[in-house]
């Protein structure tokens, strides 16, 4: 496999590749902080690189790794990269909001959802570019590079989760963490080709900070396929000491669902929302075609990404 292709393999198989002793963790961090390096600059998709914490834990996932007995006994995504979006915190690292003056805040803990990815055996490259605040469907906050979309340099990846959007679709990380109060998963998602989820209320904690948005907001996973996007809502998911609300757990894993057979449903949809623009032709042409649409945009999105 060329680095492209395994810059563009999905979490999960990399997890595997990773059990299998295929890849290692090292070898897996280093090529994503190459591509960081290389397609960032037009991007903008990443705020801040931890390309040294980011090597220190990859070293020691590698030593664990050829030393463990039973690799399958590892957390469900050891060694794979990922990155956190710059609204949440991650100990050692900047917390900016997207605010420049708070460019040099380093965040002294880590929010719920981190530990939970870290628990589940992340490799964090970085943070994420966001809007500022995270109020905007774009992201272009002042002082900041604009996040691009890797489809289109001169279209936005969306907001306010528009750098994790732009590093996966990218191939700059497998996966990543967004956040989402009125679109800000679902937006960039839509924009760049990917599988954003909104979680309900109360699936995925807001500790340590607590929610100040009154169950508006919610941390969720952008992904390239619906198994991986499954599989880290599994991992964000649960109660966290404090929560003044939360769902109970689903009798099968997120992960698992996706594996059962759906009955038949119908999506409503309209090309067009007075007074803005109509949908391009070719994308009203291929929904009313119904049984293309996987055809059609999953060869355009693989054939036609400059950046790849």
């Amino acid at each position: 496999m060329n680095s492209v292709d395994l810059a563009f393999t999905p979490a999960l198989k990399l997890a595997q590749l990773i059990r299998d002793r295929s890849i290692s963790p090292l070898e897996l961090t280093q090529l994503y902080l190459n591509r960081i390096e290389t397609y960032n600059p037009q991007l903008g998709s990443f705020f801040f690189v931890a390309a040294e914490m980011a090597i220190q834990d990859a070293k020691e996932k590698t030593e664990q790794l050829i030393n463990t007995s039973d690799p399958n006994n590892l957390p469900p995504f050891f060694g794979v990269p990922t990155a956190i979006k710059d609204l949440n915190a991650v100990a050692k690292m900047p917390l900016s909001y997207g605010v420049e003056i708070l460019k040099e805040n380093i965040a002294t803990y880590d929010d719920g959802v981190t530990m939970r990815m870290k628990g589940a055996g992340f490799i964090i490259l970085g943070k994420t570019a966001t809007s500022q605040l995270g109020s905007f469907p774009f992201t272009e906050p002042p002082g900041f590079l604009p996040a691009r979309n890797p489809w289109h340099l001169d279209y936005t990846p969306g907001g306010s989760s528009g750098g994790a959007a732009a590093a996966v679709a990218g191939g700059l990380c497998p996966i990543a963490q967004g956040s989402d109060g009125g679109g800000s998963v679902r937006g960039p998602a839509a924009c760049c080709g990917l599988v954003g989820i909104k979680p309900a209320k109360g699936r995925v904690s807001h500790a340590p900070v607590g929610d100040y948005q009154g169950g508006i907001s919610s941390n969720g996973p952008l992904a390239r396929t619906v198994a991986d996007a499954a599989a880290l809502l599994d991992v964000m998911s649960g109660y966290m000491t404090g929560d003044p609300y939360w769902l109970p757990s689903p009798d099968i894993s997120f992960l698992e669902a996706t594996k059962q057979v759906s009955p038949s449903l119908k999506i409503a949809f309209c090309d067009h929302i007075p007074p803005f623009t109509q949908s391009e032709t070719i994308i009203k042409e291929t929904v009313e075609k119904n049984d293309e649409i996987i055809r059609v945009f999953g060869s355009f999105f693989r054939d036609e990404m400059p950046v790849s």
